[in-house]
């Protein structure tokens, strides 16, 4: 055998049980409770980690007490933060702990106190239905679901049925953006009836029924004290757009992309002032920090197209992001900091770890990237190409894009597609970064794969329906072999049927007999209904499920199965399903 020197440095095997012959995760050792928790090794000339965290950054009053601090007399903490400074696990802590099996309560907590990962859980929203979850480098990769009703569309019902819908593709955050309808009643509404964090862009709400220039620093803070106490997990607050930024905007292509920055952009112009939200950050601060409200500094100059990324607008906007972390964390406030929205590819390292150098490892929440600007309509595959090289270089929870992004509102089958593809970036990177048991899932599915295990192998996909129904377009049976190879060239039938191979023989998945495929469930067919390949009768006949073509009859295996009839019958039977369902296509494509 020959020598190899892989790039292994120490990281964890993402397999519990070390299945196969994958030698594990090339990333960089664990270093949980450090700096590069879960980190990817630094390509040359990437900025080094900063050496602060948030113990550097003690309010006043405040000193380092052994591994923990000591506050003023007749202090009473508030925040997730201060907790863990005074060394407490609350009951937020442990249960983020029985979420993410390889943390202990005491490193989620030293987490949070190095201001690493946060807990977004409002106090008013844990008296609902709130299960707490943390968001940062050595937690699993968080995705975020965006909703909201407009000016001409949805209402509070359905605006709560989006949220399930989100939370049944994977959302691991929501944020109500809407900018029309009754915005109070459907906020409210949705963070009584969320088990997820809620986030909101309080601005938007601030603006309804006045101009942006007729916004006063008063309402602003009545604004956000409102949706502090209704219960709002965290808040996008655009503190980092300056007026010494904007003339760094006017040779950009496509200017500001942010609601949020270029609504903040021209009240600064109008009034010929600061950003209220930085003059006023103190004021922000205490008001989230009584009801534990999460910081999400806003990007509001993120790059709207890869020929305005890494541009000065952006990194200036990052400094002062740092410097306001900085801030956040002396006032007893949790930080997250939100990163760009379109980036080259080659670039998506340096940001991500210039984030982590100037905001002092702060978890990073960024939109996608976008690798790509001209692809409309598949933004979500162009961003979620992004998001996972970012997730593996540094970014603790991904903001999803829909295959709307840029076109159009997203209807209910765009959240879905939008989730799914930022499940897939999440978890690769987890994978890659060699989180404890995340890989365990994909061995699961192998190994029902390998055994030719169908209901095993839909039964294990994330998404069962879509996986089944794909699956009966082109063979309704569950045989030894799947429509792309047919029967003789199948390589996972063969490789089963090698006794020296393991492939196929795991415990619990083998097949311990022929099953008959189910009949579509509704669900399945409106999938095959929305592909329209298949002519109408033959979805009528997939979902009533007629087994006689296949030689079915009540207590007996289905004729087409080599292991039920010698090898040359079943083949026969096979092929013959196999020509009509491509002749069934292609008449109804002739239609």
């Amino acid at each position: 055998m020959a020598s190899r020197n892989l790039p292994l440095r120490g990281a964890f095997n993402p397999s519990s049980a070390r299945e196969g012959t994958n030698p594990g995760s090339f990333a960089n050792p664990p270093a949980i409770g450090r700096p590069l928790s879960f980190s990817s090794p630094d390509t040359p000339g990437m900025p080094a980690p900063s050496n602060k965290t948030a113990w550097d950054f003690l309010p006043v009053g405040w000193s380092r007490s052994g591994a923990f601090a000591t506050a003023p007399a007749g202090f009473t903490a508030l925040t997730q933060l201060e907790h863990a400074r005074l060394g407490v696990v609350t009951q937020e802590m442990r249960r983020v702990a029985e979420r993410e099996p390889h943390l202990t309560p005491e490193q989620v907590r030293d987490e949070v106190g190095a201001g690493r990962a946060i807990i977004p859980a409002n106090k008013v929203h844990l008296g609902f239905q709130l299960d707490p979850m943390a968001i940062g480098r050595a937690t699993q990769t968080k995705i975020n679901a965006n909703m909201g009703a407009s000016p001409v569309s949805s209402s509070t019902s359905e605006e709560v049925e989006k949220l399930h819908w989100s939370v049944r593709w994977g959302a691991d955050t929501v944020m109500d953006l809407s900018t029309g309808g009754n915005l109070d009643e459907c906020r409210e509404a949705i963070v009584k009836n969320s088990k997820v964090p809620i986030g909101t862009v309080p601005i938007y709400s601030m603006i309804i029924g006045r101009k942006i220039e007729d916004l006063t620093e008063s309402e602003i803070m009545k604004g956000l004290l409102h949706q502090a106490k209704q219960g709002v997990d965290y808040f996008t607050i655009h503190a980092g757009v300056l007026r010494e930024h904007l003339p760094f905007v006017e040779k950009r292509l496509i200017g500001i992309v942010s609601r949020g920055g270029s609504l903040l952009a021209k009240w600064m112009l109008v009034h010929k002032k600061q950003n209220p939200m930085f003059t006023h950050f103190d004021e922000i601060c205490d008001i989230m920090r009584e009801y534990d409200v999460s910081f999400s500094l806003g990007d509001g100059l993120r790059p709207g197209g890869l020929a305005d990324a890494s541009d000065e607008a952006q990194l200036s906007e990052l400094d002062t992001l740092g410097e306001l972390t900085e801030k956040a964390w002396r006032k007893g406030c949790q930080v997250m900091v939100e990163g760009p929205g379109h980036v080259p590819f080659d670039q998506i390292e340096f940001n991500m770890k210039l984030q982590r150098t100037v905001c002092h490892g702060a978890p990073f929440y960024v939109l996608g990237p976008l690798v790509t600007d001209v692809f409309p309509g598949y933004d979500h595959i162009t961003s979620c190409i992004g998001a996972t090289a970012a997730a593996y270089h540094g970014a603790s929870m991904l903001c999803y894009v829909t295959p709307k992004e840029h076109v159009g509102l997203p209807k209910k089958d765009d959240v879905k597609q939008g989730c799914i593809a930022y499940k897939i970036a999440a978890h690769a990177a987890d994978v890659a970064l060699g989180i404890p048991g995340s890989r365990d899932w994909d061995d699961a599915l192998t190994k029902a794969r390998a055994a030719l295990n169908w209901d095993k192998h839909f039964e294990l996909a994330f998404d069962t329906d879509t996986a089944r129904a794909f699956h009966d377009e082109d063979l309704d049976v569950d045989t030894d072999f799947c429509a792309m190879c047919g029967h003789d060239w199948c390589s996972v039938r063969i490789s089963k049927e090698i006794v020296e191979f393991t492939s196929g023989k795991a415990d619990g998945f083998a097949r311990e007999r022929v099953m008959k495929s189910p009949a579509l469930s509704p669900e399945q067919r409106e999938i095959l209904e929305k592909r329209g390949v298949l002519p109408a009768e033959e979805l009528h006949r997939l979902a009533s499920k007629t087994q006689s073509a296949v030689g079915v009859e009540k207590g007996n295996k289905a004729a087409c199965h080599s292991d039920v009839v010698d090898g040359s019958r079943a083949q026969q039977i096979q092929e013959k399903l196999v020509q009509l369902r491509v002749k069934d296509s292609a008449t109804a494509a002739e239609d």
